[in-house]
């Protein structure tokens, strides 16, 4: 196949994707790379089968793609290629929350970050890195990652990177329980759809609303929150992104539990199963255990004590498999409470020890009051030096460095 026409059979697959023509498109970018003898060219069409995969939430073929890319890079033996094929495997693991191994492609890709491309580059590797980082629950490092990524968006004058990064920082903070920044950042994004997005792809339009979602959600401002949650699902319906389709499955399943209380397990239970069957599927462990999460609190509310604590083991054995430490103390603390009510008390004792352990080892409390931090709704703050805490204790710090790390500046980092 000659370069002109394969570069129009690629400009045609593009084309049939974003009319959501998705199957048409994946068939002729395959037939491309089936006939294709030049390396660049598979090479391209490789990175449109992995965007394609990874909407669909089809982690598995995304890495398989990834893969391919990094033979094809290295077939061509050039530093631009490779840095943009590491970036994607280091995305395929991040999708199926193989976060140590996303971190270590993230390396292997900035390495090769001298190259001509490499300053366009980078803030998309420091978002996949934020990202591995949030992962695995290591906050100041995905802090760190995540003000790069955005420094990067600003020099290159690149909307589409600021908001991913503002829905990044949304969810950093809700797992922080900062909820007015977590619907503060989801909101920039929103708005930088609405100026700046009328030939993006709706994928942004619908991830700006499902982090809205959560936010709103958080704040208890339900009418809001359920307005953004059905506008994300009627986007994710439309383009069949599963992976979207199961998030918001929890977000709404969050609401009937907080809102409509009464019997809410009748409505959420079917959602929770309908979940498990899609993570299932695509690979997403961490919401695979959240999700577990959700179905064991459903069971508690109709008394199915033994379900509940199936539920919960098979939450704690994926937590503790990808190494997300908040997920893993989510699950002590469903689990103490349930023990508490059932014993043995033996049980009891363990997780909360586990808990506490955690904590410790998370460094969840603020350096100046020493309260825990992430424990509830609280306005926190940033250093330069990415260590977090209480804004109200910042105010009240004066010129003392931070407690931490010892530096000087107290100016406030840019979250």
């Amino acid at each position: 196949m000659g370069q002109d026409q394969t570069k129009q059979q690629m400009e045609k697959g593009l084309k049939l994707y974003q009319g959501n023509e998705t199957q048409k498109a994946l068939e002729l970018w395959l037939q491309v790379l089936k006939r294709s003898t030049d390396m660049s060219n598979k090479f391209r069409v490789l990175g449109c089968l992995i965007t394609a995969h990874s909407e669909m939430g089809k982690y598995r073929d995304m890495l398989r793609y990834s893969v391919m890319q990094i033979d094809a890079a290295r077939e061509i033996n050039d530093g631009d290629h490779l840095a943009e094929a590491y970036l994607n495997l280091a995305r395929s693991n991040e999708k199926l929350c193989d976060f140590h191994k996303a971190i270590s492609y993230c390396r292997c890709s900035l390495e090769l970050q001298d190259t001509s491309v490499g300053f366009h580059l980078n803030g998309q590797v420091y978002l996949s890195l934020g990202n591995a980082d949030l992962g695995l629950s290591s906050f100041q490092k995905s802090l760190e990652s995540f003000e790069r990524a955005l420094r990067y968006a600003h020099l290159n004058d690149d909307k589409m990177l600021e908001c991913r990064v503002c829905c990044s920082f949304g969810s950093f903070y809700v797992q922080l329980k900062d909820f007015e920044k977590a619907l503060f950042f989801p909101r920039k994004a929103a708005q930088l759809v609405a100026d700046y997005g009328q030939n993006w792809s709706l994928k942004y339009r619908a991830m700006s609303e499902y982090h809205m979602a959560v936010g709103y959600r958080c704040l208890a401002r339900w009418t809001e929150a359920m307005e953004s949650c059905e506008e994300s699902m009627k986007i994710a319906l439309l383009h069949g992104d599963r992976p979207l389709q199961v998030v918001m499955m929890c977000v709404a399943c969050a609401m009937h539990a907080c809102v409509w209380c009464v019997r809410y397990e009748q409505k959420a239970r079917p959602r929770y199963d309908a979940s498990l069957s899609i993570v299932t599927e695509i690979g997403n462990r961490v919401a695979h255990a959240v999700a577990l999460l959700g179905l064991a609190k459903c069971c508690l509310a109709q008394d199915e004590v033994d379900k509940a604590l199936d539920a919960i083991s098979k939450s704690y054995e994926i937590a503790e498999a990808v190494g997300n430490k908040l997920l893993l103390l989510r699950v002590h603390c469903l689990a103490e409470r349930v023990h508490r009510a059932r014993g043995p008390q033996r049980l009891v004792r363990e997780h909360v020890v586990k808990f506490h352990e955690l904590v410790e080892e998370l460094e969840l409390y603020c350096g100046f009051c020493g309260e825990a931090v992430g424990d509830r709704d609280q306005r926190l703050q940033a250093l330069p030096c990415a260590h977090i805490y209480h804004l109200r204790c910042l105010h009240g710090n004066g010129t003392k460095g931070c407690p931490n790390c010892r530096r000087n500046s107290l100016k406030p980092g840019f979250v």
